[in-house]
């Protein structure tokens, strides 16, 4: 892993676009502040939360969710022109979930409305069902996470769905990556300073 583990720091991380870092800083987080909300992720978001078990508590919602990690492996791959943070939460008000599962259906959900991907939809109906029933069952609180480690399980890419704003002095900015490299906060000043 790269970081350290959440008992040691108290931390999750979250990535979000260079271009929202200004506001990030200013105001925070919170689960629809961003232009890519709407366009890209609030269906999806509500098309899994229809699939959500009656045992799942009623303020978790994926619809309003900011989503976080609780580490990255090693050798992620990040996206350019990102900034990677770590934030403090609240963990009576976070839920684990299995990220791959989710990702599994991302591509099908977006091609089921495009002209010659009609497939999509019955890969939806069929497959897509049983991987979102096991998204949820397989989902639990963050506590009770820290006590089964589910998170450490492989194939079990934890995903920290955070149902509460994050507060500006609850963010600790970590790195920046580009095309090119990945550096730290320090190591961006230094090189921007130096004009390199």
């Amino acid at each position: 892993m790269i970081f350290p583990d959440y008992k040691e720091t108290g931390l999750v991380y979250h990535v979000a676009p260079i271009i929202d870092l200004d506001e990030i800083i200013n105001k925070g987080i919170k689960y629809d502040d961003k232009i890519t909300y709407t366009t890209k992720y609030k269906a999806f978001h509500r098309y899994i939360d229809s699939f959500k078990k009656d045992f799942i508590p009623s303020w978790v919602i994926r619809e309003k969710t900011i989503f976080a990690s609780l580490n990255f492996n090693n050798g992620h791959t990040w996206h350019s022109h990102t900034v990677i943070m770590g934030i403090k939460i609240n963990e009576d008000k976070c839920w684990i979930a299995n990220e791959n599962l989710a990702n599994e259906i991302y591509e099908p959900f977006i091609l089921k409305d495009i002209k010659s991907f009609e497939v999509a939809r019955d890969y939806l109906n069929k497959k897509g069902s049983k991987i979102l029933e096991k998204y949820w069952n397989t989902s639990l609180s963050f506590k009770e996470n820290l006590q089964l480690r589910r998170d450490k399980t492989k194939g079990y890419d934890a995903e920290v769905l955070i149902q509460h704003d994050i507060l500006k002095e609850d963010i600790k900015l970590i790195a920046i990556t580009s095309d090119h490299k990945i550096m730290s906060i320090k190591e961006w000043k230094s090189f921007l300073s130096k004009g390199e």
